[in-house]
Formats: C-alpha cells, sequence, structure tokens
C-alpha cells in the first residue's frame, strides 16, 4: 500500500487533493491573521455586544439546528422558564435568527450560518484548551498545525508516575496497524522498546522520515535488522535537516506527538480517526516527504 502512495506523491510533490470541506478549513486557518484588517477595509465590524450576546444565545441556536421547537419544547430542551424562552426567541426574531411558522421556531437561512459559526467558535476553543500540552511543545513558526480536526481527540500526557504514557499509546496504536507512516524529531519510540521495533521491521509496512543523525542511531542500534527490513521492502528511511514535530499515520488513525526539547521524550500525544484529520495529515505529509532525501549508498547506512 506505501508503495502505491509514494509512487503518486513522487510524480509532482504535490500534496493530494483535500475535500471542499477541509480546503475550506485550510482556507480560514491561512487568512485567519488577515480576517480583521479585511473586516476593518470592509468597514463592516460586528459591535463586541452582539458578538456576545450570539454566544449567549449558543443554547437554544444549537436546539434549533436540530429542527423547529416550539415554545414549550425549547423549555423542555433547555430546561429554562417560560419568560426565558420567550426571551431567547424574541432576540432570536429581533435579529433575523430565528422566523415562526405554524406555531414552531426555525432558524433562518442566516441563523443557521450563525448558529453553525457559533457551534464551530466553542467546538475550537474547547481543543484549543484540551490540546494545550501539545500547543506548548510545538514551535509556534509551524502554523501548518490546524485545531479543527483535532476537536475530538484523544490526548495522552506525560505525568511525573508515568512519564511513558504518550510513548505507550503510541506503540498501542502502531501495534494494531498493518502499515506505518510518519515523521519525528527524535526516535518514533525508545530505542529499548523491542517490541515496536521488531513489528516495524518484521511485521509493518512502514515509511519514517527522521533528522540524519537519528537513523544513524537506529543503524547503531539495530545494523543487521534494518538492513534486512529495508531490503525486504518492510522498511524504507527517508531524512530531512528539519522537522516540526511528530506526525504518525496508521490505518485507521493519525497522531501527532510533541516532545521535551531537552531529554527527547514524548510529552504529549494526540490521535483521532477524524476524516478531516486524515486529510490534514496526508497533507502534511506528503509536503514534508518530497523535501527529504531516500537512504542511499552515499549515506554509508545502506549496502
Amino acid at each position: 500500500m506505501i508503495r502505491d502512495r509514494d509512487d503518486r506523491s513522487e510524480d509532482d510533490g504535490r500534496p493530494p487533493p483535500g475535500s471542499p470541506v477541509f480546503e475550506a478549513i485550510l482556507e480560514n486557518e491561512r487568512n485567519r491573521r488577515y480576517l480583521g484588517k479585511r473586516l476593518d477595509a470592509a468597514g463592516d465590524r460586528v459591535d463586541t455586544e452582539l458578538l456576545g450576546d450570539i454566544v449567549r444565545h449558543e443554547p437554544v441556536l444549537e436546539a434549533l439546528l436540530e429542527g423547529p421547537l416550539d415554545r414549550r419544547e425549547i423549555e423542555q430542551r433547555l430546561d429554562v422558564s417560560r419568560a426565558t424562552s420567550h426571551r431567547y426567541t424574541r432576540w432570536l426574531d429581533e435579529h433575523g435568527l430565528v422566523e415562526k411558522r405554524d406555531g414552531r421556531f426555525q432558524l433562518t437561512w442566516r441563523g443557521e450560518v450563525v448558529a453553525e459559526e457559533v457551534l464551530r467558535f466553542e467546538a475550537n476553543i474547547q481543543t484549543a484548551h484540551r490540546l494545550t500540552p501539545l500547543l506548548d511543545v510545538i514551535c509556534e513558526d509551524h502554523r501548518e498545525f490546524v485545531v479543527e480536526p483535532f476537536v475530538d481527540a484523544t490526548i495522552t500526557v506525560a505525568e511525573p508516575d508515568d512519564p511513558y504514557r504518550p510513548v505507550e499509546r503510541f506503540v498501542a496504536l502502531a501495534t494494531e496497524s498493518e502499515t506505518f507512516r510518519g515523521f519525528n524529531t527524535t526516535h518514533m519510540a525508545p530505542l529499548v522498546l523491542g517490541e515496536f521495533h521488531q513489528r516495524v521491521f518484521d511485521d509493518t509496512d512502514t515509511e519514517i522520515i527522521y533528522l540524519p543523525q537519528i537513523v544513524e542511531k537506529l543503524f547503531e542500534t539495530y545494523p543487521e535488522r534494518a538492513l534486512e527490513a529495508i531490503d525486504r521492502g518492510h522498511l524504507t528511511l527517508r531524512t530531512r535537516d528539519e522537522l516540526p514535530y511528530g506526525l504518525a499515520l496508521f490505518d485507521e488513525r493519525v497522531g501527532i506527538g510533541g516532545y521535551d526539547e531537552t531529554t527527547g521524550l514524548m510529552q504529549v500525544f494526540a490521535d483521532t480517526d477524524s476524516p478531516i484529520a486524515r486529510e490534514w495529515a496526508e497533507r502534511v505529509y506528503t509536503s514534508v516527504r518530497a523535501d527529504s532525501n531516500p537512504l542511499d549508498e552515499k549515506t554509508g547506512l545502506i549496502r
């Protein structure tokens, strides 16, 4: 499977095309730092008080996204009084976000857009909060990391009494996967974890992009097994002088690893089976791979 993907990526080195949803996320990410200037240029900034009111009405907006509701259903769904539901619906009506038909309130088209964007805002704020341990260790120069696809990610953080939790999560996912691609600033797993490298060498179709010195260390530790795995086609190693963080693409999930600069230990690992995260990971991996170098005889590592 890896060989097929490699043939495609080596044709022109360009990332694979993304879905419309993914492309929209990337466009938002590219423009986020310029949105304020664009809004200023258009002379159409939203009053901050109105923004606050929209956020405060998020519960009823979310409820109405699922379908029209009458006043009693709103009260039951949100567990609010009649006076509160009346205040909600009146405000939404005054701002053109709902309309009443046959005694039921439903979102206008504008209301649906606002409701969806408020939910997106909440999700991204919550995701940024959950990903704080990862964001703290990823260099801020690497803006290709997109928060939104990781809204439901499993976050595994090293603890003082259990410093290898992120590595154990990574190894567990690798053990369940028949293929593996990734890049990393250090070894994907400590070299002392022989069971992981046995699977990489013997059972898994693997392609890894490492810093040159990390490849040298791998060959120093497993000289014969690494060469045998390469000869059999189980293992492909590439090098790149700079790498932003750790990226892992398994059969079913993708993950991001952050590392302590002093010890080199994985401090946090975030993984998800989100299709959008998969698209993002494929895009980043293809881009990094296109700027990496295959091992050959000139390195002195390959016979």
